[in-house]
């Protein structure tokens, strides 16, 4: 079916080549941000209680653990999570703040040896300013990098592209985890 207009119609043949991200449309439309700042309904208060595969914890520890992020910048974009509902990174305890940045080191080297990227983005977005998508939560992000990951796609067309799905990239990752000496 065209348009009156000539232009083309939905479904119809153009110059355009999709990328379909459905999985996407969860973030856009804030489904997993809580409105408040509320512990009982943040979502890293709340992935804790759940089993490692469900969600997507790829490694447990003392006062944070390792889980995917569930809207990836990269393959294997890993977040490193006090249990504590704590937002501001000053407000961490010694013991959380060694454990957040040993958990850090560990996941870049579970990720070296699980896909070899060519570098990382470590950072935490502290308040709604300066991006943090849940800010009540301080969450440390670790952003394994390539040469050429990063084109044309998220710049024109504001996407990107994930080659794997999370479930196996938490599988593959958990098995390459560092061993404790």
């Amino acid at each position: 079916m065209r348009p009156a207009d000539g232009q083309g119609g939905v479904g119809e043949p153009d110059a355009f080549q999709r990328l379909w991200t459905p999985h996407r449309i969860a973030y856009i439309k804030g489904e997993n941000k809580p409105e408040s700042g509320e512990a009982e309904v943040c979502p890293f208060c709340l992935i804790p209680a759940m089993d490692d595969a469900e969600g997507l914890i790829v490694h447990r520890g003392e006062t944070a653990y390792v889980v995917l992020n569930l809207y990836p910048y990269t393959a294997g974009h890993t977040l490193v999570c006090p249990y504590r509902h704590v937002a501001d990174y000053t407000d961490l305890t010694l013991d959380e703040t060694l454990e957040v940045a040993e958990l850090t080191k560990q996941a870049m080297r579970a990720l070296q040896t699980l896909s070899r990227p060519h570098g990382f983005n470590l950072g935490i977005n502290q308040g709604n300013v300066a991006g943090a998508g849940i800010s009540a939560h301080l969450h440390q992000h670790i952003v394994p990098r390539w040469g050429g990951d990063s084109n044309f796609l998220p710049v024109i067309g504001q996407t990107k592209t994930i080659p794997q799905l999370l479930s196996e990239t938490r599988e593959l990752l958990a098995a390459a985890w560092p061993k404790e000496n």
